[in-house]
């Protein structure tokens, strides 16, 4: 679909992202540094039982599947730059969608950006000795350069997400093969803890899954950021639900068996003494057992990698939320534009480097975490309640793909949202106050823009 920026030149999205391009920015985004350190919070908040933990992954997987059946039926029918911003607008009301999009530019947006640039660097300290006040310049001039680049058009985005999700992959795969031969460990499955807390009840077992749940699913965050690339795509009624699919598919899988790979590598007296010790990365030293002095440049490397398609990806695709936030008025107009030359929203992306930036100053990386997985889980369950919304809505809408099960799994899906959100809320308080707040104040500057909007309407009448 073509749009014209306020200068009234006519400037389009060019559609270069084809289905492995889809799966390289959905599979980019999601395996990033959460696959090497957040096994250890999963299991912590798991109570160390394995089996609980395992599960927890599996349930985070399946959440987001659930929730990416919705999203694909959502793209297919409605390929518009924004992604979920335009569902919410169409859904719900306008103010909604540009609450979505005020909320990802800066907290859900820019503080994924912020947390995965500080994680690089913080990942490399121990092999160059970064200081605090070190760590942060680094991330900020990993924002600003990755930025820079993309500013150069969607095609070398995509080749350069291409290239960095299959270089990512290998080393992953060596560690994760390398463990499954080599681990000599009886993996404990059992349901119940193994910290001492004593036996837990049905309803017991349920609330730690679900308390666990929640770490696992920032590891998933960034599936629902290819729907905002929909226009950009080749053929997106049938390469978008596709890329969902397998992309989410692929990585529940490839962070199910990376953890069962490291507790049959592990001795549970190691797991403890390194998570008692502040050591969080167990992947690290399951890669040094294996490969030896070879292993710790290993992971060094997998995670380098793994950061830099995550960051990659997230700075390629929020922007087209912002830009779609912009549509229609009620943002500042320069965010609404597309550069005539790249068919890219720049000024999106510069003022997405700038906020990202900031909270890189601000923040540290567990607040900033905490605060992407509740306010990302909020907008995922209005979105996948809005598939029913636009049924009944817009009956006639063409849908090229429809979710499987429905109304069931919309049903499951926004259930299981709902449950993961007042878990939240009760195990941390402070962090979903804060979720909540910036919505608010979001839907309240949606209203100020509209009412400039018609007093100058008025004006020119």
């Amino acid at each position: 679909m073509s749009k014209k920026d306020n200068s009234d030149v006519k400037v389009g999205f060019k559609k270069e992202i084809g289905l492995w391009g889809g799966i390289s920015i959905i599979g980019g985004i999601m395996i990033g540094s959460g696959i090497f350190y957040l096994g250890t919070q999963v299991l912590e908040r798991a109570h160390m039982s394995m089996g609980l933990a395992l599960i927890a992954w599996i349930v985070g997987g399946l959440v987001s599947i659930l929730g990416g059946l919705c999203f694909a039926e959502l793209g297919a029918a409605r390929p518009e730059a924004g992604g979920m911003v335009v569902y919410l607008d169409e859904a719900y009301h306008p103010c909604i969608g540009y609450s979505f999009a005020f909320t990802s530019m800066l907290i859900s947006g820019a503080g994924s950006i912020a947390a995965i640039s500080i994680a690089l660097p913080e990942a490399l300290r121990a092999y160059i000795g970064l200081s605090d006040i070190q760590v942060k310049i680094f991330a900020v001039i990993f924002i600003v350069l990755l930025t820079i680049y993309n500013c150069y058009g969607v095609k070398l985005s995509n080749i350069l997400q291409s290239m960095s999700m299959a270089a990512k992959l290998i080393p992953i795969a060596l560690i994760i093969a390398g463990a499954l031969v080599m681990g000599r460990q009886d993996v404990n499955l059992s349901l119940q803890p193994m910290d001492g807390t004593g036996e837990l009840g049905l309803s017991g077992v349920i609330s730690t899954i679900a308390f666990a749940t929640v770490a696992s699913l920032w590891a998933y965050e960034g599936w629902t950021n290819l729907n905002s690339m929909a226009e950009e795509m080749k053929n997106p009624k049938r390469d978008l639900p596709l890329a969902l699919i397998f992309g989410i598919g692929g990585v529940m899988v490839i962070y199910t068996v990376f953890n069962f790979a490291i507790y049959r590598m592990l001795p549970v007296e190691t797991i403890n003494s390194m998570i008692a010790s502040g050591d969080e990365y167990l992947g690290t030293e399951v890669a040094r057992r294996v490969f030896g002095n070879v292993g710790g440049v290993l992971v060094v490397i997998a995670m380098v990698i793994a950061m830099f398609s995550s960051n990659n990806g997230m700075i390629i695709a929020f922007p087209r939320m912002y830009y779609a936030m912009a549509q229609g008025g009620h943002f500042f107009k320069p965010i609404a534009k597309l550069d005539p030359k790249t068919h890219v929203p720049v000024n999106s992306m510069i003022l997405q480097a700038v906020i990202s930036s900031i909270l890189v100053c601000l923040r540290n990386l567990s607040e900033l975490t905490a605060m992407v997985v509740f306010v990302g889980m909020v907008y995922n369950l209005l979105v996948v309640i809005s598939v029913i919304v636009y049924r009944k809505k817009y009956p006639d809408l063409p849908r090229p793909y429809k979710a499987w099960g429905y109304p069931v799994t919309v049903i499951i899906s926004s259930l299981l949202f709902t449950a993961l959100c007042i878990n939240t809320l009760i195990e941390d308080p402070i962090t979903a106050i804060i979720g909540f707040v910036v919505p608010v104040i979001g839907i309240i500057l949606y209203f100020v823009f509209d009412r400039r909007i018609k007093k100058d309407e008025k004006e020119v009448a």
